[in-house]
């Protein structure tokens, strides 16, 4: 693990640089304050830091209380070397978010335990922030396919209506259905049907933005959203997935299945006259059409009364 060593004295410094590196430790030494907060407020910051409180530029206290002002970045354990024995000095390093501290002449095993401590403490908080973005992860996609989940889908689609309403701007969504996937669960089983799935969501994100939003709508529609789309490029973006969708068999364990998928798309502005709700059933009407009309289609569908922006030219899809 990398670690820090913030102290002025150099007799000391390399006496704690040579306990560390035979610890194991790779160690970043620097004599003065400011060298010790710019290391610490960089990129890719040392989880450990052992600081003395008085060095020249930047106090040890002072870089503590600079460290646990940054928000969003990953902890550092840090340990106050001082000379100060005082209970409301000891106190004040700690209320500046000093997690420990050792008193000079510091003895090598007590500091070598002390910064055990550090890195089970470290290595629980990256336990608990991996949870999190894993609950986090489960929460806002779809377990099978990797996409976005429904609620999240629909929330993306919400900011975006909104903000595209305010910005003046348009929005497309694009709702996409496997043709014939009951057929495909029935003769092939339905883990080939969840092969096909993931290979489908897969085709499709191929095709679109970073900034985009795909999302597993139920079953074998998928939710799609589009900032800044105009009604061409969100007619050329879903003839696009079509035939990404229809150019190959997807390989199953059961063979190879050929697949294809219709799709219903829609542009607006978001100009509040219809809801979420409305918008999507509107576009479900154009993807039943498109099935109607034979499947393997792309049909769009468009809001009465609803003016279209024509004078807006954002980059095509």
């Amino acid at each position: 693990m990398k670690i820090l060593i913030a102290e002025d004295d150099p007799v000391s410094r390399r006496l704690l640089e040579a306990f560390l590196r035979k610890w194991g430790y790779a160690v970043i030494a620097v004599a003065k304050g400011d060298d010790a907060w710019a290391l610490l407020d960089a990129e890719d910051p040392p989880r450990l830091a052992i600081l003395d409180w008085m060095m020249p530029g930047i106090e040890g206290v002072e870089i503590c209380r600079r460290v646990r002002g940054k928000i969003g970045r990953p902890y550092t354990y840090m340990i106050l070397l001082t000379a100060r024995g005082h209970k409301q000095s000891l106190l004040a390093g700690l209320k500046a978010g000093a997690d420990d501290y050792l008193s000079k002449p510091f003895d090598a095993e007590e500091l070598r335990a002390r910064l055990q401590v550090g890195e089970r403490i470290l290595k629980v908080q990256d336990e608990l922030i991996a949870a999190r973005d894993a609950l986090h992860f489960q929460a806002t996609h779809d377990v099978l396919t990797g996409v976005a989940s429904r609620g999240a889908a629909f929330e993306f689609l919400v900011r975006e209506l909104a903000r595209a309403h305010r910005e003046n701007k348009l929005v497309g969504i694009v709702l996409a259905d496997i043709d014939h996937f009951k057929t495909i669960n029935d003769k092939h089983g339905h883990m080939a049907g969840d092969v096909v799935l993931q290979e489908i969501a897969r085709r499709m994100t191929k095709c679109t933005r970073p900034y985009d939003c795909v999302g597993r709508y139920g079953g074998e529609e998928f939710l799609m959203i589009f900032p800044t789309s105009t009604d061409e490029g969100i007619l050329r973006l879903a003839e696009r997935m079509r035939k990404a969708i229809a150019a190959t068999p997807v390989r199953t364990a059961e063979g190879e299945i050929a697949i294809t998928a219709s799709f219903g798309v829609l542009v607006t502005h978001g100009s509040g006259q219809n809801d979420v709700n409305e918008l999507l059933r509107i576009v479900d009407a154009a993807l039943y059409r498109a099935k109607r009309a034979g499947r393997n289609r792309v049909e769009r569908a468009e809001l009465a009364g609803e003016q279209r922006l024509d004078t807006l030219s954002p980059a095509a899809i």
